[in-house]
């Protein structure tokens, strides 16, 4: 059994900060690549950023310069620290995880239930 789970969601105002964080835990043999994902009322999930266990990060155009995503591979914990917030950024944000289970052979997707952030006026 793996979960992944999100917290630090909430509301905050325009020019805020909110630190999101992400742990998978459970029969976990390996990570490889966790991160996060955003998801607006009717709008696709995007790639905000992840970072690979070797440290490579990915992040996408419209939050590069404000948001970073850091990790602690030992506590198998991810954070998107999230600064300079605008309304655009409302969404649920997902955590996702590419892990090995112990009972399995192969690397899998594992999602977290979602944490909404609200960015208001």
């Amino acid at each position: 059994q793996v979960q992944v789970v999100e917290s630090g969601g909430g509301l905050v105002q325009v020019g805020g900060s909110l630190r999101l964080t992400c742990a998978a835990s459970g029969s976990i043999g390996s990570s490889n690549t966790m991160g996060w994902y955003r998801q607006a009322p009717g709008k696709q999930r995007a790639l905000v950023a992840d970072m690979t266990e070797g440290g490579t990060t990915n992040v996408a155009d419209s939050v590069k310069g404000r948001f970073t995503i850091s990790r602690d591979n030992a506590k198998k914990l991810v954070y998107l620290q999230m600064n300079v917030l605008k309304l655009e950024d409302t969404a649920i944000y997902y955590c996702k995880a590419d892990v090995r289970p112990l009972y399995r052979s192969f690397y899998e997707d594992y999602w977290g239930q979602g944490t909404q952030v609200t960015v208001s006026s």
